[in-house]
């Protein structure tokens, strides 16, 4: 088989196949057998009809369109495996179907034209002595006090206070009622509009300003139990509600019951109370541990963030669309997942309707993964950078001891966990060969970082699992 290869854009190979006379021809008489034997013809029994009366019933266009489909399909797999062609997807015809019927005459040369889609090509302008800068997020010990202060809330004992009105800290149980506040030139005698959701008995609230909607808080305090009074609020904007944002509103509130809160003391019983340790130092010691390590971490991550995008400026990378399509796959298989372990029906989620919209609004982020998985494996090859089996026995051990429950597909995720160390490995030593300037926290972004705060000592404590490792426990399931 004669076959010519092509450069195409978008990393494909073109390629010309010229069938031999003799094969166009086998593959012909091979069909009407296949027919003979097989087509119900009245008058006939199957595997007696004459060769003439087949051709007429069936036509001689559907007998050589089926010789074709033979011709084309083997045709390009021989031709892939003759020219040793990595090729990624199935293959693509670029000739005319119908221009291949009215060319094939069986007994003479046919020749068909395809496309395959390849590994594509990394050009790397420059990938050492990039220079970065990244976000230090440095350890803040505040961040203790106030884990330790908001375990105490949670902990606190409610007594009923008497005496004196409400103030900020109290917890208030009211009955309220609110309406929305007539705009200026409004009829005054109209019966103002009930807010959706805006009435409840025995609602607890602690008195704190940042509770509610803006206003409501402060009109409670100063307060006596058993007073009703009006109290003004506005709607914050934007608003989960939509019609309410920015609204002023009036609600008419009675104080049923007043409380304050009794803290535990912060000692060694609250620290057993709380967590696995005996003592309180302990517990400071581990979360000080545990919030100097995030901050490392964070100051790492940004790093690295901050380098990959430095990277892909100096990257030069012609995409096959089947690689984009397959890394489009893969992003909404594992968005998937995440949501399925949630508890989320996916089928209500991704419907017909959703799924082209979610692939196109995927697609550039499929572009930039590649790019980035792509440039990192280009340099580890040249920089011979490796990783060794007990480094990946290692982490296995590790994912599993913190996913016991998980159903993982051993082979998979020593594949992935592979990959994740090699990128890992090849991202630090960038960072080696790179000129990085740390600079204040918030000094890059528009918005300023805050660190999440715990809701539960325990959790705090705990070892934090990184995003690469959840990632390698859920591609391997």
């Amino acid at each position: 088989m004669k076959v010519t290869q092509e450069k195409l854009p978008a990393s494909q190979i073109g390629l010309e196949i010229e069938i031999t006379p003799e094969k166009t021809k086998q593959t012909y008489e091979q069909v009407i057998q296949n027919f003979t034997r097989s087509a119900n013809i009245p008058g006939f029994r199957k595997g007696k009809v004459p060769r003439q009366i087949l051709l007429q019933r069936l036509g001689v266009t559907r007998i050589k369109a089926a010789a074709l489909e033979e011709l084309i399909q083997d045709g390009i797999t021989e031709a892939v495996k003759q020219e040793d062609i990595n090729a990624i997807g199935q293959p693509r015809l670029r000739s005319s179907f119908e221009d291949l019927i009215n060319n094939y005459e069986p007994g003479k040369a046919l020749t068909i034209s395809a496309a395959v889609d390849v590994p594509p090509e990394v050009n790397l302008a420059q990938y050492t002595d990039l220079e970065i800068k990244a976000e230090e997020i440095k350890y803040e010990p505040e961040r203790v006090d106030k884990v330790l202060e908001s375990e105490r809330q949670q902990m606190a004992t409610l007594i009923p206070v008497e005496g004196r009105p409400a103030q900020l800290g109290d917890v208030a149980v009211v009955d309220f009622k609110g309406v929305l506040a007539k705009a200026e030139g409004e009829d005054e005698a109209a019966e103002p509009e009930a807010i959706p959701g805006g009435e409840a008995t025995d609602f607890q609230v602690e008195l704190q300003e940042d509770r509610f909607i803006p206003g409501f808080v402060v009109g409670i305090v100063g307060m006596n139990p058993g007073e009703t009074k009006e109290v003004h609020a506005t709607f914050p904007d934007p608003y989960a509600n939509e019609d309410l944002a920015g609204k002023p509103a009036i609600f008419t509130v009675t104080l049923k019951e007043l409380k304050e809160k009794e803290l535990p003391e912060l000692n060694d019983d609250f620290a057993q109370e709380v967590s696995e340790f005996e003592t309180l130092a302990e517990l400071r010691t581990s979360l000080e541990e545990r919030f100097q390590k995030e901050a490392e971490q964070k100051t790492k991550e940004n790093q690295q963030e901050a380098l990959v995008k430095e990277l892909l400026k100096y990257v030069e990378v012609d995409l096959p669309e089947t690689m984009i399509e397959q890394e489009v796959d893969h992003m909404l298989t594992q968005t998937a997942i995440r949501l399925s372990q949630q508890g989320l029906d996916i089928k209500k989620l991704f419907t017909p309707d959703v799924i082209p919209q979610l692939r196109q609004r995927s697609r550039d982020e499929a572009v930039e993964r590649l790019k980035r998985s792509l440039a990192l494996e280009e340099i580890g090859k040249r920089e011979s950078i490796q990783v060794s089996e007990e480094e990946v026995a290692a982490r296995i051990k590790e994912l599993l001891e913190q996913y016991p429950q998980e159903d993982v597909d051993q082979d998979r995720l020593q594949e992935v966990v592979k990959n994740e160390l090699l990128t890992e490995k090849t991202i630090d030593w960038l960072l080696e060969h790179s000129k990085v300037e740390l600079v204040p926290e918030g000094s890059l972004s528009a918005t300023e970082k805050t660190p999440p705060e715990a809701t539960e000592t325990q959790e705090q404590t705990s070892e934090e699992t990184s995003p690469a490792d959840e990632t390698a426990a859920t591609e391997a399931q």
